[in-house]
């Protein structure tokens, strides 16, 4: 691999990452706006996606309950990853179906009034789906992070971020940078006196 490739993919990831944030600016404000009320509320954050956005939704879950920013110590908030130990994810999908490792516990966990966010590259995965469909039915408010492919999700989330390419690693990679600038800016709002 050349240097000149990798300045190439590093140039092409800040073009699409400057249109996405273009496209999205209000959804990402209003992101930010939501979950600094709801937890200011005492409502929670649910987060779910499938293998590589699975594992962002793991990180993007422990920098709330842990901590987000080295010099800053604060209470644990509550943004919860509903992709559990395999234990649950094996038993769901082999008793009740894999299309419902999040929406069962979603259901087990979740309140009206909380939040949900869904991280997929496709928009297409039977799992987030049905989540997406539960939290309507429980009055859960969802915000989707999304790829670039027509999907069944939009219609079906009450705020959606969507990054312009069809390239998964950069969704992914992009999803994360958003997912972190968005959580810093609601430990900032959370941490203000009020």
């Amino acid at each position: 691999m050349s240097i000149s490739l990798l300045n190439k993919l590093a140039d092409n990831h800040n073009i699409v990452l400057k249109k996405t944030i273009i496209k999205n600016k209000k959804n990402i404000l209003n992101t930010i706006n939501l979950i600094s009320k709801k937890l200011k509320n005492k409502k929670r954050v649910f987060i779910c996606g499938n293998g590589g956005s699975a594992a962002e939704a793991q990180h993007l879950s422990t920098e709330f309950l842990i901590r987000l920013n080295p010099k800053i110590n604060r209470k644990p908030l509550p943004l919860i990853n509903l992709c559990m130990d395999s234990t649950n994810i094996t038993a769901c999908g082999n008793d009740l179906g894999f299309k419902h490792i999040f929406s069962r516990n979603l259901e087990a966990f979740a309140k009206e009034g909380d939040v949900l966010m869904c991280l997929t590259t496709s928009g297409k995965s039977e799992n987030i789906v049905n989540v997406l469909r539960k939290s309507k039915k429980m009055k859960i408010f969802s915000i989707t992070f999304l790829g670039n492919k027509k999907n069944l999700t939009k219609n079906l989330s009450n705020i959606f971020i969507n990054v312009d390419t069809d390239n998964v690693a950069l969704i992914q990679e992009i999803h994360l940078f958003l997912g972190h600038y968005i959580l810093n800016e609601v430990e900032k709002n959370f941490l203000k006196k009020k």
